[in-house]
């Protein structure tokens, strides 16, 4: 028997250097990622120190890092400025990115199972179709919605920006939810229909649990899509549907720019979209890498 063992990588000068070399190199890396980072974070943390500057402080040039904190921005935030009340239009947000997500969810689903686990004909012309929906400008569309809108009696309604937001999400939930249910084994849909399972309770007692975590990735997605939609929101709406988006819009005047409320409404309008990116990070996560490792 040959008694031949491999060496260690760090014997010797040789391994030492190429040791040093790599601890280098990691150590650049992670210094890089930190500085790319930052630059990133740095207009969201600025944007949060603005809010609690009063209107002078934050409209000084150079800005002043060290001018005096207040809240006075957010409690004329809340307080409604010019009479204005915040709270309609983030009821409206909410209930617009609530109800369109879930009607997405439903729609998506089984058309994720039927281009995924049941494949119908042709199936890849269709995800093709679903695909170019989104080819198209979302402004070149935007005439023919309002004229519709405006003969149907259908502007300043919230049930408009539902339906306008599902149609939009709807492709990519589709697309997203395809790839994660392609992972989801087969046998385990034969045996639960063997076991007498109708579609509709594959849908929600087999498949759905085990596809949980790319169905919270999607629905988070299209949530945050839907929140921060301003276009169709912006010509669509007056005062009964308006939306948060819209709502930050009023605070450019022609008085001119109230940075510091401007700030403090931006953060407050942000608040729903990164509690509910932080409440579902795992499954976010989690969902985004399913697939990613065959």
């Amino acid at each position: 028997m040959s008694s031949l063992t491999a060496a260690p990588v760090s014997a010797g000068p040789t391994g030492d250097r190429v040791l040093r070399r790599a601890r280098r190199r990691n150590t650049a890396l992670g210094l890089l990622a930190w500085v790319v980072g930052l630059v990133f974070v740095a207009p969201a943390l600025w944007m949060v120190l603005t809010s609690f500057h009063s209107e002078p402080d934050a409209a000084t040039n150079p800005p002043s890092l060290g001018a005096p904190l207040t809240f006075a921005s957010y409690r004329e935030f809340f307080a409604g400025r010019g009479g204005a009340s915040p709270w309609p239009p983030l009821i409206n947000s909410l209930w617009a990115s609530l109800a369109s997500t879930l009607l997405v969810l439903v729609l998506a689903l089984p058309a994720a199972y039927a281009l995924s686990i049941r494949r119908v004909r042709k199936w890849t012309d269709v995800m093709f179709f679903f695909l170019s929906t989104k080819m198209l400008p979302v402004v070149a569309g935007l005439l023919p919605v309002f004229l519709f809108a405006r003969n149907t009696g259908l502007l300043d309604n919230i049930w408009l920006l539902v339906i306008l937001y599902t149609s939009m999400n709807l492709p990519i939930a589709v697309w997203m939810m395809q790839s994660f249910l392609a992972d989801v084994p087969v046998a385990v849909i034969e045996a639960a229909q063997i076991d007498g399972a109708r579609l509709p309770a594959i849908l929600t007692r087999v498949i759905a649990p085990m596809a949980g975590p790319g169905i919270a990735a999607t629905a988070l997605i299209c949530f945050i899509f839907s929140w921060n939609e301003l276009l169709f929101a912006r010509v669509l709406t007056g005062v009964v549907a308006q939306t948060a988006p819209v709502f930050l819009t009023s605070f450019v005047t022609s008085q001119g720019l109230f940075l510091a409320q401007l700030c403090a409404a931006s953060v407050v309008i942000s608040l729903p979209v990164l509690a509910a990116g932080f409440a579902a990070q795992d499954k976010l996560v989690q969902g985004l890498s399913l697939g990613a490792v065959k």
